[in-house]
């Protein structure tokens, strides 16, 4: 039987440390890290989503702003909206809810922010200093991956990882971190032939595919490490990730629960990344990178 990986422990200690980096940060500069929030339409996913940073921004000392747009705004009136924050002196980083309505495209939208108040590392600026190994804002959730492998005393050296799923947001950027560890590292996806084969000789296992329970605990090498980043509904109905857990967690020596793993280190990563994006901007000679 595996151990399971606390995200919520591990978020709040996270969470703590940024508390105390933005004090420091308002007591140097008279004011708090400042992060936006473009939400446009009302999809409730999003708006929760939205809420939850807003809710743990205010909790950390970040002063938070939603910027609220219906969805019939147009992609000229929401890139000056991407515009105005960019130029705003006191919004360090923001984002822009994603999806977007359709007739927006969103690449536009996310090429347009300015690549230092880019607190998701989406820009391709930042995804290319990523590649190249230098400083640079990166995605939040891959950061929380391998802090959970880190407060797990998981060493990547040597060690094989596969990653399910090749996404921008996810995929690739976590297979780069997990490269810059010294792994050995495999991007699985769609059109990979045995896919679980490929798992059963993995090491470390990330799964970011976004089906629910698609990778059967049958296929874990025993003693995997396993991050679940995936968050689906079942047949019936309930919260479920990507790895069939009961099963995997007899093989695995340690596994993200869903709910209550990756989840919370996304958002604490985000906040994370608002205080980078601040130090970086206004204190000369400060890396915008992946650790406090």
């Amino acid at each position: 039987m595996g151990s399971v990986i606390d995200g919520k422990a591990v978020a709040a200690k996270v969470r703590g440390e940024v508390r105390e980096a933005a004090s420091v940060f308002a007591a140097r500069h008279g004011r708090p890290p400042g992060l936006a929030a473009v939400l446009v339409g009302d999809d409730p996913a999003s708006a929760r989503y939205v809420a939850s940073k807003e809710k743990a921004g205010a909790e950390v000392g970040i002063a938070g702003k939603v910027v609220r747009l219906p969805a019939d705004i147009g992609e000229d009136a929401l890139a000056r909206v991407v515009d105005s924050l960019n130029a705003d002196p006191i919004i360090d980083g923001f984002i822009v809810q994603l999806p977007l309505p359709p007739g927006i495209d969103a690449s536009r939208i996310l090429d347009r922010i300015d690549p230092a108040k880019d607190v998701d590392g989406l820009h391709p600026n930042n995804l290319g200093l990523l590649v190249a190994g230098r400083p640079g804002l990166v995605p939040c959730t891959p950061l929380g991956c391998l802090r959970l492998l880190d407060e797990h005393g998981v060493d990547a050296r040597g060690k094989h990882a596969v990653v399910l799923g090749r996404s921008n947001i996810v995929g690739k950027p976590v297979a780069l971190l997990l490269l810059e560890r010294h792994a050995t590292v495999t991007i699985c996806h769609s059109r990979t032939a045995d896919l679980a084969a490929e798992v059963g000789r993995a090491d470390i296992v990330v799964a970011a595919i976004g089906k629910a329970e698609m990778v059967k605990g049958a296929w874990l090498k025993p003693g995997a490490v396993v991050i679940d980043v995936g968050i689906n509904r079942n047949a019936a109905g309930k919260l479920v990730g990507d790895v069939e857990y009961a099963p995997a967690l007899e093989r695995a020596a340690a596994i993200t629960p869903v709910p209550g793993g990756v989840g919370p280190m996304t958002v604490a990563y985000l906040m994370h990344n608002t205080v980078q994006a601040a130090r970086a901007r206004l204190s000369p000679g400060a890396a915008r990178t992946g650790t406090t």
